[in-house]
Parts: C-alpha cells; structure tokens; sequence
C-alpha cells in the first residue's frame, strides 16, 4: 500500500496540482492580456455587401469594417454598397455622414466594328492583354477598346458587356467596384460620379487625321465642343478633348457640335453621316 502511494498517488497529485497551477495562469493570462475587439466591428460587417472586392482600398470586407470602426476610412468608403450601407455605418458609428458621390463606370471609346479600321486581322487569344501585347492589338487606333472582354471578366456584377466590339457599362448593375479599371489594358475605363451623362467616348492623343483615318468616331481636337460650352466644362490637351464631370451641368450643347460623335449622351443614339449605328 505504502509503495503503491509513492510511486503512483504522490505523482499523481503532484501532476493534477500542477495542471491546476498552470491553468489557472493560462486563463489569468488569457484574461489579462485579452486583445479587445470592439463589437462595432461585427455590426459594420453585417450591413456591408460582402463582394470582398477591394474598391474600398482595404483588403475586403472585413479589414473595411476594422478602419471604418479605427476612423481610417470614411462611412461612405464602401463604393459597392452605395449611400445605404453608408448610411448604415454611419448609424453604427454615432457619425455625421455627409455628403455622398455615387459613382459609374465609363469606356471612353465608341469605335465599333462598323466605325473603326483594322490593320491585321488577330486570330491569338481572345483577351485584350494578349492581343495589346502585339503591336497595341488589331486596330489601327492604338487606343480603341479590342472587344475581347477582359473587363467583362473581371466585373463580379455582370455589369458590362461587349456590344459591336466595344464594351459597354450597363449602368444599373454598375457597383462602383473598379476591378474594370483595372483590368483595362487600353485604360480607357474610369470612374465618373452618376448623373453626369456626357462623356468623350475617344482616348486618341494623335493628331486629327490620323485619328479620323482610324475611326469614323474619335476626337479631332477642333474645339468647337469648347466654344459652345457655357460652363466651361471642357479642355482640349495632347489633341484630345476632355469634360470635367465637376463643371459639366448635362446641357448637352458639345454634342450637337461635335463633327464626328465623339461627344454623347449615355443612352443616345449614335449617329454617323446620319446613319445609327
């Protein structure tokens, strides 16, 4: 009996009193040096869209929630998610939220397969980075949208689609998101606040007939959108013109100017020689 205590009880109750030590440090320290995670966090992550996008400039959501909770990123930083999530975060956070600036996506090219020249004819792979890593792609404007849909790819909402060998913005599916922008290897995609329906569908820098001679619709840089302009809403820099979304009231006066429809109205009607096209 004597023996059995010795060699088996004594050990054991050494053992089971050192668990109990060590775990009662174990919680004393988990409890001591407990990092805190404020439970805002959770709430901003509840109302966000959950696309994990990145737009925001955070990581995803939930690294979105953690700088709104910390005051690094405003309520409204969350563009897929519009004024109502902003609104949201702005309530979970007791903040003012201010004012807000929805924004859409715009292609600045209007060269479809019926206004724009090709100078080879492609056959490689059917990606608009590919095809620009030989000679700038198949067009002769080295600036046009190819068609191949690599924004299309990229865009998780659906919310452009390749009309006539050009992208298009459906604007109501848009979600301010920006993976188009980058996936643009041409950079003719950017962000313009919603509501300013007026864009110069060109990116073209050369000179006016060499841009005519390459597409029946881009800009020639004669100027005379920035004659008729009342609000001073237009420049014309490196021979191409440009709308400052800023000054531009939608009064429409560029496009009834403008030689070759460069100029239009989103949702108009592209006419050339008085054809639709």
């Amino acid at each position: 009996m004597n023996n059995f205590f010795v060699h088996f009880a004594i050990p054991a109750l050494i053992l089971g009193g050192l668990g109990l030590v060590l775990g009662l440090i174990l919680a004393y320290s988990a409890k001591a040096f407990a990092v805190k995670i404020d439970e805002r966090i959770k709430f901003v992550r509840s109302v966000l869209p959950g696309a994990n996008c990145g737009a925001c400039g955070q990581a995803g959501c939930e690294a979105f929630a953690e700088a709104a909770v910390e005051g690094k990123v405003k309520p409204s930083g969350c563009p897929v998610g519009g004024e109502a999530v902003a609104k949201n975060v702005a309530a979970i956070l007791g903040v003012e939220l201010g004012d807000t600036v929805s924004t859409v996506a715009r292609v600045a090219c209007g060269g479809t397969i019926a206004v724009s020249r090709l100078k080879y004819s492609y056959d490689g792979i059917k990606s608009c980075a590919a095809a620009t890593a030989l000679h700038n792609g198949p067009k002769t404007c080295a600036f046009g949208c190819l068609g191949f849909g690599d924004c299309v790819a990229a865009c998780p909402f659906d919310a452009i689609v390749i009309e006539n060998g050009v992208a298009r913005i459906v604007e109501e599916k848009c979600r301010s998101c920006e993976a188009c922008v980058a996936a643009c290897p041409k950079k003719l995609i950017s962000m313009v606040p919603r509501g300013k329906n007026f864009v110069v569908a060109c990116k073209s820098t050369q000179k006016g007939p060499a841009t005519k001679k390459a597409c029946d619709v881009g800009c020639i840089a004669c100027s005379k959108c920035v004659k008729v302009c009342p609000h001073d809403a237009i420049t014309v820099t490196n021979n191409l013109a440009r709308i400052d979304p800023a000054l531009c009231q939608n009064c429409g006066e560029c496009v009834k100017v403008c030689p070759t429809d460069a100029i239009r109205e989103i949702g108009g009607v592209l006419r050339v020689e008085g054809k639709a096209v």
